[in-house]
C-alpha cells in the first residue's frame, strides 16, 4: 500500500503527534492537576468544585470519543460522507485547546465548568485523530514501533506543566497566571506543528472503512465478546488511575505537610510516562500485546498501592513514578491491539475504547469526594478511593490474561 503523502518524513509524524498530544492532554487535559492546589489555596475553588470540573472535563472526553466512535454511523443515516478528514481535526482541537486554556485564566467561576468541558471533547478529538492518522501513516512506512515516540507528548506535557506551577509556587504567583502561561505554550506548540497537519495530508478514504462496512473480502476480524472484553478491560485504567492523577498533590499535602518536594511529585509522574514510552517503542515486534498490558496494569496499581502503603517521600515518589511509567504505554499497546483485532474500523473502535476509559475517569473524582466527605478524615476517604482504584486495574489485569487464554493472537492471522 502506498503513503498518500510521501513528502511527509516518518519522524516529522512521529514528532507532530508527540506534540499534538503534549497539548492536548498534558496541557488541555491535566494542567488542571498541579494549578488545583494553589486555586484551592486562593479559596476560588474548594475540593468538590474541583471534582466537578474535574469530572466536566472526563465528560467532554467521553462525549468527545463517543461522538468520533458513531460519526460513520450517524453522517451514513444522514446521507452524509463517512470520510473524515482527520489533519484537519487535530488542527481544530488544537485551536480550541489553546484558547479554552486561555479563557480559564479569566475569573469568570461560572464559565470554569463549560471550558473545563470543551476542554475535554477537544483532548478527545485530538487523541483519536492525531493516534488514528499518525499510527496509519507510519504502519505504511513499516515503523510501527515509532508509533510509541507518539504517547510521550503527554507525559512531556505533564512534565512542563507541574515544572511551571512548581515555579508559579514558589513565585507566589496565581493560578490565572499558570492558566495563561500554559495557553500561551499551547499556542505556541500548536503552532509549531500546524503544518504537518495540513489537510491534504488526510488519508484516503479506504484506509479507514466505517463501522458496520462489510468485511468478507478484507482480513478476519476479532468478534463482538472478544471485542467487549478488551474494551471493559481498557476501561478499567481509566478510574484506576484517574483519582490519582487528579488529587496527587492535594493528598500529598494531606501526607506530607510543609515538604519543600510536594510540587516535584507531579512532574515526575510526567517523566514516568515519558520514559514508559520510549521503552515501548524500543521493545521487539511479535509478543503478545494482551499480556504487556496486564503486566502494564499490574505496575500501575502498584504505583498507586505504593503511597498507601507507604505515605512517606520515597512512597510517593516510587508511586509516581510507577503511576506514569505504564500510562501511555497501555495506550500504545491497546491502539495497537485495536488495529490488529479490527483492522476495518480503527478509527470508531479507538473512539470507543476511549470512551470506556473516559467512563472510568468521570467516575473517579466524584467517588473520591464522596468517600472523603462520609469518612473520618480527608487521608481515609483517599485512602478508600485509591485501594477502589488499585482493585480496578487489578481486574483489568485479569481480563487481559482471560483474553489471551481464550483467543490466541494466532487465531485472526490463521
Amino acid at each position: 500500500m502506498t503513503d498518500a503523502s510521501p513528502s511527509l518524513q516518518a519522524r516529522s509524524i512521529a514528532l507532530a503527534g508527540m506534540v499534538a498530544l503534549a497539548v492536548a492532554m498534558g496541557i488541555g487535559r491535566f494542567a488542571f492537576t498541579p494549578l488545583l492546589p494553589l486555586m484551592l489555596a486562593e479559596r476560588s475553588l474548594s475540593l468538590s468544585a474541583a471534582s466537578l470540573l474535574a469530572s466536566a472535563n472526563y465528560l467532554g472526553y467521553l462525549l468527545g470519543a463517543l461522538a468520533c466512535t458513531f460519526q460513520p454511523w450517524i453522517a451514513s443515516r444522514l446521507g452524509l460522507s463517512t470520510a473524515v478528514n482527520g489533519p484537519a481535526m487535530v488542527r481544530a482541537g488544537l485551536a480550541a485547546t489553546s484558547l479554552l486554556t486561555l479563557a480559564m485564566a479569566l475569573h469568570i467561576p461560572g464559565a470554569w465548568t463549560a471550558l473545563r468541558f470543551v476542554a475535554g471533547v477537544a483532548s478527545a478529538v485530538v487523541f483519536v485523530f492525531t493516534s488514528s492518522w499518525c499510527l496509519e501513516h507510519l504502519a505504511r512506512r513499516g515503523l510501527t514501533q515509532m508509533s510509541a515516540l507518539i504517547y510521550v507528548g503527554p507525559g512531556a506535557g505533564i512534565v512542563a506543566s507541574g515544572l511551571a506551577a512548581t515555579g508559579l509556587v514558589l513565585w507566589q504567583a496565581k493560578a490565572a497566571v499558570g492558566w495563561f502561561t500554559f495557553g500561551l505554550l499551547a499556542a505556541l506548540l500548536t503552532a509549531l506543528v500546524w503544518r504537518v497537519f495540513d489537510p491534504a495530508h488526510a488519508l484516503p478514504a479506504a484506509a479507514a472503512a466505517p463501522a458496520g462496512a462489510p468485511t468478507a473480502a478484507g482480513p478476519r476480524q476479532a468478534g463482538a465478546l472478544q471485542m467487549a472484553l478488551l474494551t471493559v478491560a481498557y476501561g478499567m485504567a481509566g478510574i484506576g488511575y484517574i483519582i490519582t492523577a487528579t488529587f496527587l498533590p492535594v493528598i500529598a499535602r494531606q501526607a506530607l505537610p510543609g515538604s519543600h518536594w510536594l510540587d516535584l511529585f507531579w512532574p515526575l509522574f510526567g517523566a514516568g510516562v515519558m520514559t514508559g514510552a520510549v521503552v515501548a517503542s524500543r521493545l521487539r515486534l511479535g509478543a503478545d500485546l494482551r499480556l504487556r498490558l496486564a503486566g502494564c496494569y499490574a505496575i500501575q496499581a502498584v504505583g498507586v498501592a505504593a503511597s498507601l502503603v507507604s505515605p512517606t517521600l520515597a512512597g510517593f515518589a516510587i508511586g509516581s513514578f510507577l503511576l506514569g511509567l505504564p500510562f501511555t504505554a497501555i495506550t500504545f499497546f491497546a491502539m495497537q491491539e485495536t488495529r490488529r483485532v479490527r483492522p476495518l474500523q480503527v478509527t470508531s473502535f479507538v473512539g470507543l475504547l476511549t470512551a470506556t476509559y473516559g467512563l472510568g475517569q468521570i467516575a473517579g473524582p466524584p467517588l473520591a469526594a464522596w468517600l472523603v466527605a462520609r469518612s473520618a478524615s480527608t487521608s481515609a476517604g483517599f485512602s478508600a478511593s485509591l485501594w477502589i482504584a488499585t482493585a480496578s486495574l487489578v481486574l483489568g489485569a485479569a481480563l487481559y490474561l482471560v483474553l489471551a487464554r481464550r483467543y490466541p493472537a494466532e487465531a485472526l492471522s490463521a
